[in-house]
């Protein structure tokens, strides 16, 4: 996995650039968001590996298939990326472009997993509580993960915050085996 986000951050970095100079950074994210989707479809996968297929086929099928999105930069974009033969990265490059897109706006999406439903009150008070302390407004997505025993893990990008029980329990287990 590793491989596949180095392969695709040049990518997403400089449309990212040219989104950000063209000011169409929301236009750029759901045409992105479309070909990560389209990457993700078997049929297409197997008529990109299909050797007798050219790539200037390939791109006129995916430009098909994002109709009016696909002006002359997506084109462009997709003549690079076929070129290299890195279309199976197109879901690693549209979700490394919505991470830049975030940071740039101030944002940092934030994944909560919780040992029960939260309330709206509770989700309030912990990105709160989580804006305050990384200066960036945060944008949450919440799942339930019984496995957890109590309490919340927060994930970050790379930053984890672990203030579940069974986080305290493998930390407590660890320190005894030391």
């Amino acid at each position: 996995m590793a491989e596949l986000i180095t392969v695709a951050r040049p990518y997403a970095e400089a449309v990212f650039r040219l989104a950000k100079e063209g000011n169409t950074l929301s236009q750029w994210s759901d045409t992105l968001a479309n070909l990560a989707l389209i990457a993700q479809n078997q049929e297409i996968l197997d008529v990109v590996a299909n050797p007798k297929c050219s790539a200037d086929q390939i791109q006129e099928l995916l430009v098909g298939l994002l109709g009016a999105d696909a002006n002359a930069e997506v084109k462009n974009f997709l003549a690079a990326v076929l070129e290299n033969r890195r279309f199976a990265t197109l879901p690693a490059v549209s979700t490394l472009f919505e991470q830049l897109k975030a940071a740039d706006e101030g944002v940092a999406q934030a994944h909560i997993e919780s040992a029960f439903a939260m309330t709206d009150a509770q989700l309030a008070e912990l990105t709160a509580t989580l804006t305050q302390q990384l200066k960036r407004k945060i944008s949450a997505d919440v799942s339930v993960n019984p496995e957890l025993i109590g309490g919340v893990k927060v994930t970050i990008g790379d930053l984890v915050i672990d203030a579940s029980v069974s986080g305290k329990l493998t930390a407590l287990a660890t320190s005894l085996k030391s």
